[in-house]
């Protein structure tokens, strides 16, 4: 577990395994992008449901923000699939993207300190 963890290539899953998807773990751990903070904004989103229950302006108010939270998720991952498929061509010519993109944006989607396997990169590093 604790290799997995680290992301040595002999105890990684089939899920997690080959040239391609450690190229799109890098890249996805390399960046901060705005789909990874969206758990914080639905924590404030309950606790403000919770705290104006009979409000119904702050009801309107938290649909456009939980719709606005879906939009910049789904905005974020067309644009991440973009840039990862994108990556993965020009370094890694003749792998399969097959899947690459949906690894990436799971990925994207764990909070930092939960991804399994671990970041091997901080935010700001080159890939």
């Amino acid at each position: 577990m604790q290799a997995m963890r680290r992301g040595e290539e002999w105890a990684l899953g089939p899920r997690d395994r080959g040239p391609a998807k450690k190229l799109t773990r890098d890249y996805v751990d390399a960046h901060r992008r705005p789909m990874e903070f969206y758990m914080y904004a639905l924590i404030l989103l309950v606790i403000a449901l919770f705290a104006g229950r009979s409000s119904t302006a702050l009801a309107s108010y938290m649909q456009i923000f939980l719709i606005a939270i879906i939009a910049v998720i789904a905005l974020d991952g067309y644009l991440l699939r973009r840039s990862v498929l994108k990556v993965v061509h020009e370094r890694l010519p003749n792998e399969s993207t097959r899947g690459l993109a949906m690894y990436a944006i799971m990925r994207g989607l764990q909070l930092r300190r939960f991804r399994t396997p671990s970041p091997g990169l901080k935010a700001g590093d080159d890939y």
